[in-house]
C-alpha cells in the first residue's frame, strides 16, 4: 500500500513531459493544415513551417527556395500584361486602319495625277515642311527639271503647275508621317501602361515595323522613276511596277493587320461578357459541316488580295489604257498568243524568261490576268453565297452574323466589278479609277470581317473556357494524422 502513493507522485511529476513528448503528432506538425491553436496546445518538435510554406530546416530550405525563384519570376512576367487588351486599344487600331485606308486612296490619286515624281529627294525629318519662299520653290523646281519625267513628259511645265503636283506628293508623304507617329506613340503608351495582352503587344510591334518598312519602300519606288536606266529609253517615265506593287501590298498588309486585331479585341470582350453563349457559338462554328465554308472564306481572302496586287501591276504599266472594252479584247476574248507571249520582253538568249516576264511586264497579258482574277473572284463569291443560301445544312448551322457578312461581301464584289468595267470603258478617269482602288480595299475588308465572324480564335476560346469552368474547392482535404510515439 505504501508504494501506491509513491507511484502516483512519480506520474504527477512526469505528466508534463509525457503530454509533450508522447502525445504529439510529428506528421501533423509538418503539415501546413495544422492550425496555430493546435501547435500552441501540444507544442511542436522538429522542423517548423515558415510563413511562405518552406521548412525551417537549414539543409532543406535553401534548395526549395532556389527552386521557387524561377517559378515566381515566370509568374510575375506573365502578369506584366493583362489577359485581355483594353477596348481603347481596339478603337485606336481601327482608327489607324481608317487612316491607312485614306492614305492608300490618296496615294492612288497621287499616281493618277502624275505627281509622285515631283519631289526628287527623301528627307524624313526636314522634308515635313514645304518650300516657304520663292527661292525655295525655285530650288525645288530646278531639281525637278533635271528628272526624266520633266524632260520627256512635262518640258513646258510652269512653276505654278509644278506647285500643284508638288503639294500632292508632299501631302502624301506628310500623311505617311502622321500615320507612323500616330501609331508609334500610342503603341509605346499602351504597352508601357499594360493596356494590351502579351500576344497583342507582339503584334503591335510587328505592325510598327511594317509601317517603317513601308516608308522605305515608298522612297525605293519613287527612286525607280528618277533614273533613265530603269525604263526603256524614250518611253513614258514611270516607277517600277514591281516596286509599286510591293508598296501597295505592304499598305494592304498594314491595313489588314490593324483591322483584324482591332476587331479581334472587340469580339473577345463581347464573347467574355457571356461565356455560356460563346461556348455554344464556338461549338456551332467548329461543326464539321462548316469546315468547307471556313476554308472557303480563307481562300477567298487570299484571292481578293492577289487580285488587288494584279491591279497594282496594271497601274504600274498603265495597262488600263489599252483594250478599253469588255468582255472582248480586240477581236476575241483574248489577244493573239504572239502578243501575249512576245519575244520583246525576253532578256535571255534562250528565251527561258518569256513566260514570267510577259506575265509581269507585258501590258496586254497583265490586263488579261487581272480580268481573269477579277472574274474568278466574282464567281467565287457568288458561288459561296449560293452555297450558304441553298444548302440546308448551312442554312441551319450558319449563324446570322455570318450570313449578314456574306451578304456584305456580295454587295462589295458587285460594286467593285461595276467600277472596274466602267473605269476600263471610260479610259481610266480620275474619279472612277480612285473609287475602283478604294473598292478593292473595301472588298478585302468585308471578307476579313466575314472571316472574323466565321473562324474560331484559339486564344478567345481558351479564355472563354476558363470563364465557364467551375472554380475548384478551396477548403483543404482532411489530413490523416498518424500518431507516432517516441521516447
Amino acid at each position: 500500500m505504501s508504494t501506491a502513493p509513491h507511484m502516483m507522485s512519480m506520474l504527477r511529476r512526469a505528466a508534463p513531459r509525457l503530454t509533450k513528448n508522447f502525445f504529439t503528432c510529428q506528421h501533423a506538425c509538418r503539415s501546413p493544415h495544422v492550425s496555430k491553436q493546435s501547435r500552441s496546445l501540444f507544442g511542436s518538435s522538429g522542423p517548423r513551417l515558415s510563413s511562405d510554406g518552406l521548412l525551417s530546416n537549414p539543409q532543406v530550405a535553401p534548395t526549395i527556395a532556389n527552386f521557387k525563384k524561377p517559378l515566381q519570376s515566370n509568374v510575375n512576367k506573365a502578369k506584366f500584361f493583362p489577359e485581355t487588351s483594353d477596348k481603347s486599344v481596339a478603337y485606336w487600331l481601327l482608327g489607324s486602319a481608317a487612316s491607312v485606308f485614306g492614305i492608300v486612296v490618296f496615294g492612288g490619286l497621287t499616281r493618277l495625277t502624275e505627281s509622285g515624281l515631283s519631289i526628287t529627294e527623301w528627307k524624313p525629318v526636314t522634308g515635313s515642311l514645304p518650300p516657304r519662299n520663292a527661292e525655295d520653290w525655285a530650288a525645288e523646281f530646278v531639281k525637278y527639271r533635271s528628272s526624266p519625267e520633266f524632260k520627256l513628259l512635262n518640258p513646258n511645265m510652269t512653276l505654278d503647275e509644278f506647285k500643284s503636283i508638288y503639294y500632292m506628293e508632299w501631302g502624301h508623304r506628310l500623311w505617311g508621317r502622321v500615320v507612323g507617329m500616330s501609331f508609334l506613340i500610342p503603341a509605346v503608351y499602351f504597352i508601357a501602361r499594360r493596356k494590351v495582352s502579351a500576344p497583342m503587344a507582339g503584334k503591335i510591334v510587328g505592325i510598327a515595323g511594317l509601317i517603317g518598312c513601308q516608308g522605305f519602300l515608298g522612297w525605293w519606288m519613287v527612286k525607280s522613276g528618277l533614273k533613265d536606266d530603269l525604263f526603256a529609253p524614250g518611253s513614258h517615265p514611270r516607277v517600277s511596277q514591281y516596286r509599286l506593287t510591293a508598296h501597295l501590298g505592304t499598305a494592304f498588309l498594314c491595313y489588314t493587320a490593324m483591322l483584324w486585331n482591332g476587331l479581334s479585341i472587340l469580339r473577345e470582350h463581347k464573347l467574355l461578357a457571356d461565356p455560356q453563349a460563346a461556348v455554344k457559338l464556338f461549338e456551332r462554328l467548329k461543326s464539321p459541316e462548316l469546315r468547307v465554308f471556313r476554308r472557303s472564306v480563307g481562300a477567298l481572302a487570299v484571292l481578293v488580295f492577289c487580285t488587288a496586287m494584279s491591279g497594282g501591276l496594271v497601274a504600274g504599266l498603265d495597262a488600263g489604257l489599252i483594250y478599253n472594252e469588255f468582255p472582248y479584247m480586240g477581236l476575241g476574248l483574248t489577244p493573239p498568243k504572239s502578243e501575249l507571249f512576245s519575244d520583246f520582253y525576253s532578256h535571255t538568249p534562250d528565251r527561258s524568261d518569256i513566260w514570267w516576264r510577259n506575265a509581269l511586264e507585258n501590258p496586254s497579258l497583265v490586263q488579261l490576268d487581272h480580268r481573269i482574277l477579277a472574274t474568278t473572284t466574282f464567281t467565287s463569291v457568288m458561288g459561296l453565297w449560293a452555297y450558304t443560301r441553298f444548302s440546308p445544312t448551312l442554312r441551319t448551322l450558319l449563324p446570322a452574323a455570318c450570313r449578314k457578312g456574306m451578304h456584305g461581301v456580295v454587295g462589295f464584289v458587285g460594286l467593285q466589278v461595276a467600277l472596274g468595267i466602267t473605269t476600263l470603258l471610260y479610259l481610266v478617269p480620275l474619279p472612277l479609277a480612285s473609287a475602283h482602288q478604294a473598292g478593292s480595299l473595301a472588298l478585302l475588308s468585308s471578307v476579313i470581317i466575314l472571316g472574323g465572324r466565321t473562324w474560331v480564335p484559339n486564344r478567345a476560346a481558351r479564355l472563354v473556357s476558363q470563364r465557364v469552368v467551375k472554380p475548384f474547392r478551396t477548403s483543404p482535404r482532411p489530413v490523416t494524422r498518424h500518431m507516432t510515439f517516441t521516447r
